[in-house]
């Protein structure tokens, strides 16, 4: 494709970056004079979302599912995002990478080994469910195929279906209020919008940090398993500004250079990691235990994906799906309006399978080997759940692969890997914000201003080291409080993904009225811009 010969140069959109910088900040300083008070309060919003909205979040996520299924399956399924003559800018493959890697892919390499050995040694009380059983197994491997395949890649593509036919068949503004035009009309380009692009910001700043936090985290017990270096806050402040520098830096490449290049390295490794556990490990017991958690979530899913205890009080639901859920819906937006950039030239049906059903498939697929194989390995005594109960959940996926052959290296290659993870998601993250509070979010061919880029990029960072940080002087693990600032960012998404649902389902529903691409004569769509497709208006990639 030709490639542009000037970037164009954006504005500061300052009805984003003064609200946001000002709220960020205020957090940032509340962690460092008051930590005890910065955790309380995120308890408190976390206590009072999961006891009177829990239902609702385990209530949404199928909700959001079913309106993907409707979709992929109807004859709304052949609407080519941008009209019958846009072509796609990226290859299937290109387009898979970039998918995994900018949504569930960070988490996988954390949770691989940690969620099933825990679940499998530790389910909840309430459920009567004996600790390393069978079925404790089929629960954990129903309940880690549940966290990390089908519903947060459909939070994922509702966001991303409702902003991409806004964006490129209704000829609206790059930004995710564009995709509640069914309700606001031309008001999504003025005070309407500026207020979603920030609460859609606030989101995202908090999953964001809760992915560094973990990450960091995970990469000091690898570095301090594999090298003796003693991990702790100051190994965490160091890891941090390691990520912070190269994810910035890859974002500075833009889409075509670090985001791309990123993307399709980390999957390689992510398929080779998994087919070399397969392979040297219980191969048998992999595939037997696969196959039964796959029969067990399709037989449970919805008695396990409306799991509340009411009656026991159990607090399993808050720390697990309620915490995910959060978590993916705080990124949402972000990634749905990431998405939409991605998906110009393909149809509905195309963009539901590559960033549902695929990147689903594969969740389950790694949490099959990675898991299965850790089940096996707790059986024979291996010892990981007496691991994470001593070191961490952190160590958990080191001290798995120490029972494997050439684990030394394969280690350096996993820690490799999930910095690199890191790094593809925070650098997808931190282009699609600075694109969002600049005027670049009006035009593709727009590249955002790269000291936004170090700002937003450094801004983030600095939440997740006082999340960390602040973990109410002891009360809480590093992982708990990481999972409490995810509550914290997702809980107002929760009602503005609701509405995004419903808008997306208006828009392509009622075609004739609001697609420009295809109905130009009937379309009433006010505040659109009417874009011939020229090559100057699409993608560098």
């Amino acid at each position: 494709m030709k490639n542009l010969s000037k970037k164009a140069k954006a504005k500061i959109r300052w009805s984003i970056f003064l609200p946001m910088s000002i709220i960020l900040l205020m957090a940032i300083l509340t962690g460092l004079i008051a930590p005890e008070a910065f955790y309380n309060a995120e308890t408190a919003i976390v206590s009072f979302a999961f006891d009177n909205f829990g239902w609702l979040f385990q209530i949404s996520g199928n909700i959001f599912l079913f309106i993907c299924i409707f979709f992929l399956f109807s004859k709304h399924g052949d609407i080519k995002f941008g009209g019958a003559d846009a072509k796609p800018t990226l290859k299937y493959w290109e387009w898979f990478a970039i998918t995994l890697c900018a949504g569930i892919a960070t988490g996988i390499c954390f949770w691989g080994i940690a969620e099933p050995i825990t679940h499998f040694m530790n389910p909840p009380e309430a459920l009567g469910i004996k600790p390393g059983s069978e079925a404790a197994a089929n629960f954990a491997m129903t309940t880690s195929f549940i966290h990390w395949s089908f519903i947060p890649y459909a939070m994922y593509a509702i966001a991303g279906l409702g902003i991409a036919f806004a964006v490129h068949n209704m000829r609206l503004p790059y930004q995710i209020s564009s995709a509640l035009y069914p309700i606001f009309g031309k008001k999504v380009k003025g005070k309407v919008g500026a207020v979603v692009d920030n609460i859609s910001m606030f989101a995202m700043a908090g999953g964001v940090a809760a992915v560094l936090g973990v990450g960091a985290m995970q990469i000091g017990s690898g570095l301090n398993i594999l090298t003796g270096i003693n991990t702790g806050k100051f190994l965490w402040t160091v890891i941090l500004v390691a990520l912070v520098i190269t994810y910035i830096f890859a974002s500075y490449t833009g889409l075509s250079g670090g985001i791309k290049w990123l993307s399709d390295k980390n999957s390689k490794i992510y398929f080779c990691l998994m087919i070399f556990i397969l392979v040297v490990g219980p191969t048998g017991f992999i595939c037997k235990m696969g196959t039964q958690g796959v029969g067990d979530f399709l037989q449970n899913f919805f008695s396990r994906t409306h799991y509340l205890s009411p009656v026991d009080a159990s607090d399993w639901p808050r720390w697990w799906p309620i915490y995910y859920w959060a978590m993916w819906l705080a990124y949402a937006p972000m990634e749905g309006m990431f998405f939409a950039l991605l998906c110009k030239g393909r149809t509905i049906r195309e963009f539901i399978i590559v960033n549902l059903v695929c990147p689903a498939i594969f969740g389950i697929l790694w949490f099959s080997v990675f898991g299965g194989a850790a089940i096996d390995l707790q059986l024979k005594g291996a010892g990981l759940w007496e691991t994470i109960q001593q070191n961490g959940l952190e160590s958990s996926v080191f001290a798995f692969l120490n029972n494997y052959p050439l684990s030394k290296i394969i280690s350096w290659v996993f820690l490799i890997t999930i910095f690199i993870s890191i790094v593809t998601l925070c650098d997808s993250m931190t282009s699609t914000v600075a694109s969002l509070t600049s005027s670049a979010h009006d035009h593709d061919n727009e590249e955002a201003p790269t000291f936004l880029k170090i700002y937003w990029g450094v801004l983030m960072a600095a939440i997740a080291l006082i999340n960390i940080l602040s973990t109410g002087g002891g009360k809480i693990s590093g992982i708990d409080a990481t999972k409490q600032i995810s509550t914290v960012a997702g809980f107002p998404i929760l009602f503005f993904m609701l509405v995004i649902a419903y808008c997306t389902v208006k828009m392509i529903v009622n075609r004739e009225k609001y697609d420009i691409a295809y109905f130009p004569e009937t379309a009433q769509v006010e505040g659109a811009e009417i874009l011939e497709d020229k090559e100057s208006k699409t993608l560098d990639i």
